[in-house]
């Protein structure tokens, strides 16, 4: 590193000694370090441009007894197509389940999306998470891949290619099943 800077805090005692045993428990040789990697971690995740392309996670906490919830954060998933890497969802109790869906696209897009999803009833905690690291020329339209093919046993369907609309409407071509891995049409 060049051009050192040195510069003063002041901070609650209490705060500082957790903050101390939390540099310690992770292994930091001082707290300069560690405070560098928070900066770090903050200006990684601060995207200004909002038309930049960027990966994010939403994670979400939500109780799976209110009605259609699961249903309607499945449908806001397919509306954004193939803005939707991948989703995780893990029953935590009886009542609630945790949520962490990765996403790529305009960081506005994400954005957008994250504040539909954590606006529904139910969803006790959502939290985004933006990454400037820029996606792959190939995942900008269709990463996954020609619109209809294959995934082994559940057979051929379509993926809806474009921008997606959040209305709360389905997004054009999902009245037509437009992503089915075996399921049933409603």
């Amino acid at each position: 590193m060049s051009d050192l800077v040195r510069f003063g805090i002041a901070i609650d005692q209490e705060l500082l000694e957790r903050f101390d045993a939390r540099v310690a428990a992770k292994g930091y040789e001082n707290r300069s370090e560690a405070i560098r990697d928070l900066i770090r971690a903050d200006l990684v995740e601060q995207v200004d441009d909002p038309h930049a392309q960027v990966t994010g996670t939403l994670t979400l906490v939500y109780d799976h007894h209110v009605r259609e919830l699961s249903e309607r954060l499945t449908d806001i998933q397919h509306e954004l197509g193939h803005h939707v890497v991948s989703a995780l969802h893990v029953h935590l109790d009886h009542d609630h389940c945790l949520e962490v869906v990765v996403m790529r696209g305009e960081a506005s897009l994400l954005r957008n999306a994250a504040d539909r999803i954590t606006a529904e009833k139910g969803v006790m905690h959502g939290r985004l998470t933006l990454t400037g690291v820029p996606v792959p020329e190939a995942s900008r339209a269709d990463f996954h891949g020609p619109a209809d093919h294959a995934h082994g046993p559940h057979g051929g369907h379509t993926h809806v290619v474009g921008t997606p609309r959040l209305t709360g409407r389905p997004s054009a071509g999902a009245e037509k099943g437009a992503h089915e891995h075996g399921r049933r049409k409603r």
